[in-house]
């Protein structure tokens, strides 16, 4: 019995092994909750912006836009700082993990997750901006949760195989949000943020509760 524990303790270690080897094992749940609180505070943000042009309320965004009137200009502003502010949050909270396990944050396996995850976000930006040059702004809020939920399909291959379901997640509301074009912003709150919080405690509740 004590020879059997042993093995499969052997076999267990071996697997854990190859797995670090081929894929990133260290992506934190925390870096979902945090990259889902930034998305959030940019929606509350975005939502005071549009409420401002619409009901002339704008004393707070006098504040922070410094008086702007281009709409789209600071939505976009909007988008940019809480993207950055997600990422840094994502790659904080990740980096601490991979110190805590003791596993390069740099490497090959990396390189492949970040190039899987960034051509699908790069291709859909290119192809947004020139939407909204072309003043198509009703299919940019679906357009963001389809393209981004394409690259975590992707990336999948590379990390935790969870997070695959996070990107059909934002893909499915993408597409709904599609035939509700009115409803961007509410949809965004629920792919960007709620669903990212809801995933980042389900992966460390899973990986992170009892070793981290």
């Amino acid at each position: 019995m004590p020879h059997t524990s042993s093995s499969a303790e052997q076999l267990d270690h071996i697997k854990k092994m190859m797995e670090r080897s081929s894929r990133f094992v260290s992506l934190s749940g925390l870096s979902g909750i945090g990259a889902g609180i930034c998305a959030l505070a940019g929606a509350w943000l975005a939502g005071r912006r549009i409420d401002c042009r619409i009901n002339g309320d704008c004393n707070l965004e006098r504040l922070i836009y410094n008086g702007g009137n281009e709409l789209a200009n600071d939505l976009l502003l909007i988008a940019v700082v809480t993207f950055i502010a997600a990422f840094a949050s994502a790659f904080l909270f990740t980096w601490l993990r991979s110190k805590k396990q003791n596993v390069a944050l740099l490497g090959g396996t990396t390189a492949r997750l970040f190039w899987n995850t960034a051509i699908p976000i790069i291709a859909g930006g290119i192809f947004l901006f020139r939407m909204m040059q072309l003043g198509i702004y009703e299919l940019v809020a679906p357009g963001c949760l389809i393209f981004y939920g394409v690259a975590l399909v992707n990336a999948s291959k590379y990390t935790l195989r969870e997070i695959r379901f996070l990107g059909y997640g934002t893909m499915l509301l993408g597409i709904i949000n599609v035939w509700f074009l009115g409803y961007g912003l509410l949809f965004w709150v629920i792919g960007f943020g709620l669903l990212h919080i809801i995933y980042g405690v389900w992966m460390w509740w899973k990986y992170e509760r009892n070793n981290g």
